[in-house]
């Protein structure tokens, strides 16, 4: 009896996107798919875990290509170290040119010796609630895609969502266990999705798609030759840095801003380039605004979604979010309240998507409360700006154990060091020296410095910074670990 032949899948996970409508919780320096929204994992981890668990007797599961951007390099790779996936390959991107680019990036990886792999192309800010039925789809998708077809993930409509692309589905033969697409549809106004819903054969289009590395350098050729020309030479210009792989900046910035489904996928219908889609029903959700958060949370009898220290009385149908304080709701109805320490968005359910206006003007206004979170992650640890005023700053700041902070100087201002838990080894000037809990030392201005914790504990400081400009941009670094 012959056996079936392994097919080698590399997923690749689109981790860019900004996530402005879950804002104040998803900000451009922490988005979406970094937060813990449906339990103790981030959606990117989750997304992470989906795809290395279909690896079966039939798939082998090759190590995932992660394609990010420069500002969450270190936060993806913390959170990837945390799920146990030490093995993988991370392309940075040095602004963001949509999801075409991205993946044309990560073919070209996949291709460089020689092999042809199937691709597993998922976002990483989506919510899966089946497990088994997602691992059922993909699976199809994949035997599908190692014969050369073009494998989408369609979801099949709850509602008349008018904020998903549809596609357009036709059973040519009962047996196949894919259908094959007739077209893709644009974002629908409402009236068009109740249609859609009435007529039958549309499906939500998850942005999930599987097929071989060659299959989508050849479909770009065909359709979009500009697109992986430019790709193509950002690529041979790369160089790999503390891990991360850096396609050429220059050459990169050149290449066309589009998405995989205008570049190809919605020319793929009827050419040559065979296009199926696999259904999805695993309770699916991109969780694009905050009432779908809602939808996806569980809920009291009254339809209230709380997280954190929430107090509800005499509500309904809320969505409560604490993150630092308690919060209490009270005869109140269809409400989202997102709690940060920073910032407390309250919003009609029914109009989340308008959360984005917020954002939109928080940048005209330059203001930092849309870029970061009062708690900042850096690869050493993080900071908390618990305080601040004229001419002076409180930070509260951690470091991990053998990590350290950049040689640094500031020409604006001087910081005061206390150390509260751990062992600091302190760079001045000229000196070393290590000082325990409860000392403290004087960082003056324009002196070189730096912070470390040669210890095996978390090093907790509270810094206090005092001169006519406290920005985080008065940094000269002068000798730094990760390349910053």
């Amino acid at each position: 009896m012959q056996s079936t032949p392994m097919i080698s899948v590399i997923p690749v996970i689109l981790c860019g996107g900004s996530g402005t409508r879950l804002w104040p919780l998803s900000r451009s320096g922490f988005p979406k798919q970094f937060l813990c929204l449906t339990g103790k994992e981030s959606l990117f981890q989750l997304a992470v875990r989906r795809v290395l668990a279909l690896a079966d007797e039939n798939i082998k599961v090759s190590s995932p290509v992660i394609v990010s951007n420069e500002a969450h390099r270190f936060l993806a790779q913390e959170q990837l170290r945390e799920t146990g996936a030490h093995s993988h390959t991370m392309i940075l991107e040095p602004a963001g040119r949509n999801t075409a680019p991205a993946l044309t990036l990560a073919a070209l990886a996949a291709v460089a010796d020689g092999e042809d792999p199937v691709l597993l192309v998922t976002p990483s800010d989506q919510a899966i609630a089946d497990s088994s039925a997602y691992i059922a789809a993909m699976h199809q998708a994949i035997q599908e895609a190692a014969d050369g077809v073009i494998a989408i993930l369609g979801v099949p409509p709850k509602c008349p969502e008018t904020g998903y692309g549809y596609i357009k589905g036709h059973a040519d033969d009962a047996s196949l266990s894919l259908l094959r697409v007739e077209h893709f549809v644009e974002k629908p106004d409402v009236e068009t999705a109740r249609r859609y819903l009435r007529e039958g054969g549309y499906y939500w289009n998850s942005g999930m798609f599987v097929l071989r590395a060659s299959v989508w350098l050849r479909a770009l050729r065909h359709f979009r030759g500009d697109i992986l020309e430019a790709a193509q030479l950002s690529w041979d210009r790369r160089v790999t840095d503390v891990g991360f792989v850096r396609p050429g900046e220059a050459e990169f910035l050149r290449i066309p801003d589009e998405s995989v489904d205008y570049a190809v996928m919605e020319h793929c219908p009827g050419s040559v380039f065979p296009v199926r889609m696999a259904r999805l029903d695993a309770g699916w959700s991109d969780l694009g605004a905050w009432d779908a958060v809602w939808d996806l949370l569980p809920k009291d009898d009254a339809g209230n979604a709380c997280q954190g220290d929430v107090m509800v009385s005499q509500s309904h149908n809320t969505l409560a979010y604490a993150a630092s304080r308690l919060v209490s709701l009270v005869g109140v109805e269809n409400l989202v309240v997102i709690e940060t320490p920073d910032a407390v968005l309250v919003a009609n359910k029914a109009r989340c998507q308008e959360v984005r206006q917020t954002v939109s003007a928080l940048e005209r206004q330059k203001r930092e409360e849309h870029m970061l979170h009062r708690k900042v992650h850096r690869p050493w640890g993080w900071y908390d700006s618990i305080d601040m005023g004229e001419r002076f700053r409180v930070k509260r700041i951690m470091v991990n154990p053998k990590a350290s902070l950049s040689l640094q100087k500031h020409h604006h201002r001087s910081e005061h060091w206390v150390v509260v838990r751990g062992t600091a080894e302190i760079t001045c000037g000229d000196r070393t020296a290590l000082i325990g809990e409860n000392q403290s030392t004087y960082i003056p201005l324009g002196e070189t410095h730096r912070l470390a914790n040669p210890g095996m504990i978390p090093l907790e400081i509270i810094e206090v910074q005092s001169g006519s400009y406290l920005g985080e941009d008065d940094i000269i670094r002068l000798e730094d670990h990760y390349g910053r």
